[in-house]
């Protein structure tokens, strides 16, 4: 795969620079059997510097991660070398297995099995919250 071009697969463009690796992990783009680039600190007009992922080969990828992580992000569908689809992101509703909730008393963290929920609760502040028990997501 070369860096600057890529036949068939995903861009995911505008990342915050430095954040790349927290959506490699939440993607868990190493578990998958496709080159990837990773770009990072690419100068940006808009941005200042941004970070860049490449994906070799058409995924399905969970947009509501990517959106939950930035909605700033754009992702680009790759065909034939041409771009076939960008689509912009939202800030998700529902979030599910995406994060733990770290309230030590939460139902999710007694019982084996249970669905991690979350849901935005304040779109201004990116506030979400478990569904369970309230306790807020404190992103780093």
């Amino acid at each position: 795969m070369n860096v600057d071009s890529l036949k068939k697969g995903i861009v995911i463009d505008h990342i915050k620079a430095g954040s790349c690796m927290d959506i490699y992990k939440y993607l868990e783009l190493d578990k998958m059997d496709c080159s990837v680039a990773i770009i990072k600190n690419a100068k940006s007009n808009a941005m200042g510097k941004k970070d860049i992922i490449k994906v070799e080969g058409l995924l399905d990828i969970d947009l509501d991660v990517l959106g939950f992580i930035d909605c700033n992000i754009t992702v680009n569908i790759i065909d034939n070398g041409n771009i076939i689809e960008k689509k912009k992101l939202t800030m998700p509703e529902i979030i599910r297995n995406v994060v733990s909730c770290k309230n030590p008393r939460c139902i999710t963290s007694i019982e084996r099995g249970i669905e991690q929920v979350f849901k935005l609760t304040d779109k201004e502040q990116h506030t979400y919250r478990c569904v369970y028990c309230e306790q807020k997501y404190e992103q780093k």
